[in-house]
């Protein structure tokens, strides 16, 4: 269940039977020469949809825009700050509280926006005790990251052993590829390509990841190790998302 194609009066009935709701979140970045600027974005909501669909959960539109200030200096990406964002989150998550949802399952595309979101879950825990939300002390949230599954780390160590890396890696090009068979894009890549760099500000980021790859081959992607990847993270999310709906 889509809540953006959905009615009030659905989402009215969803709520008698179930609290629960996944919310995907991803970023607009850069993502190496082949990557799609809105990968994150992408395998977040697909990634989402699926669950939603194994579960019989309700999916919220996606986040589409996440905290990737180290990502400004390539053309294209769009950041929100930190503060910004754990304002957004906070404002998603009570007016879906208000009308009575208490489980926010945010399914993450982007490793730049979990320490943002656990202080968001922090903040909004207070403020709603703040507004004395007859629901407050039931709202609970989880960050569920899909390339941090078990079964995803897995078989992308299998297919792509060191190559995978850690930015523009192939495992998230491949599900976009398995998405956008259209937007399949072909770039030369450089023979070498940089990884163990610490991030600071978005200038030393591209000064040292000058193609925006870290540690990574995205040649390696293909469409059918996208749907292999989309699968595993549906089937370990879904398990996850039923956990955490049915725990005290």
């Amino acid at each position: 269940m889509i809540l953006h194609l959905s009615t009030w009066h659905e989402v009215e009935a969803y709520l008698q039977q179930s609290q629960g709701i996944i919310i995907p979140i991803g970023s607009t970045e850069q993502h190496g020469p082949t990557g799609l600027i809105g990968t994150d974005a992408i395998t977040a909501e697909a990634i989402a949809r699926g669950v939603g669909e194994a579960t019989q959960a309700i999916v919220a539109p996606t986040i589409n825009v996440g905290m990737a200030l180290h990502h400004t200096a390539f053309p294209g990406t769009i950041s929100l700050r930190p503060s910004t964002m754990i304002q957004m989150v906070r404002d998603y998550i009570t007016c879906l509280a208000k009308a009575g949802f208490t489980k926010f399952y945010f399914i993450n595309g982007h490793g730049g926006n979990i320490a943002t979101l656990k202080a968001a879950f922090s903040e909004t825990y207070a403020y709603l005790e703040d507004l004395r939300l007859n629901n407050a002390q039931q709202v609970q949230c989880q960050v569920a990251n899909w390339f941090m599954c078990s079964s995803v780390y897995q078989l992308a160590k299998e297919l792509y052993g060191n190559q995978e890396g850690s930015h523009a890696t192939p495992s998230e090009v491949a599900v976009t590829q398995y998405v956008y068979p259209e937007a399949i894009k072909q770039a030369p890549l450089a023979s070498e390509v940089r990884s163990g760099h610490r991030i600071y500000s978005a200038t030393d980021f591209r000064a040292y990841y000058s193609d925006g790859r870290m540690g990574s081959n995205p040649a390696l992607a293909t469409p059918e190790h996208g749907k292999q990847f989309l699968d595993l993270a549906v089937k370990e999310l879904s398990n996850g998302y039923l956990e955490f709906l049915n725990a005290e």
